[in-house]
């Protein structure tokens, strides 16, 4: 009996040392009239769900950064966003695709850190005419380099099926099954990365 209640026991101390990761839900448009906020709440309404994870949105339009290495500009947000975004085990990107490619702000933004990336997994939904295909393999690229391990499975939303007039988001069924995929995939590697950054 006293072998079984300290093998138990163990593992149970251990299970209430465990804290939950948090994971930000990152809006990567800034321009007026995006769209970017009705997809991050509805992905943050549908993690809410699982409670696996403290799940925040969080708006590169709120910390108003400058191109980076400007002179003269006022990078008084800076600060702020590196805060934030090391505070974060993991993510999701709302990305949107521009000219075959990703935002200028959130690529700013990206450029912006680089510790506070490192050794994190990210999911990406991303949105376009071709469900933002091409900026998300572009975004591959750039989390590979900041050491961001992105999952495989991407909910892609088209702006002809997933939306209507381009503005107003009502996502097919299915998709519901594609975010809850990546997330999926998204909080194991969070769980795993944790033990390599601590």
């Amino acid at each position: 009996m006293g072998f079984f209640n300290k093998l138990f026991g163990t593992q149970q101390e251990e299970e209430k040392t465990m804290t939950t990761s948090n994971i930000g839900i990152i809006l990567g448009s800034t321009r007026e009239g995006r769209v970017s906020p009705q997809v991050g709440a509805w992905v943050k309404e549908l993690a809410d769900k699982r409670g696996d994870a403290n799940y925040t949105i969080i708006d590169i339009a709120e910390y108003k950064l400058p191109l980076l290495g400007e002179a003269g500009g006022d990078a008084s947000g800076a600060a702020a966003w590196s805060e934030i975004i090391a505070k974060q085990d993991g993510f999701v990107f709302i990305v949107q695709e521009y000219n075959h490619s990703i935002t200028g702000a959130l690529k700013n933004a990206l450029d912006y850190l680089r510790d506070e990336w490192n050794n994190k997994a990210a999911g990406i939904v991303s949105y376009g005419s071709v469900g933002g295909a091409r900026a998300t393999e572009h975004l591959r690229g750039i989390l590979s380099e900041l050491s961001v391990a992105h999952v495989r499975v991407h909910p892609a939303l088209s702006l002809f099926t997933d939306f209507e007039n381009g503005t107003d988001f009502k996502p097919a069924a299915v998709q519901v099954d594609s975010v809850n995929q990546m997330l999926d995939q998204v909080i194991p590697w969070t769980t795993a990365l944790n033990t390599v950054r601590n």
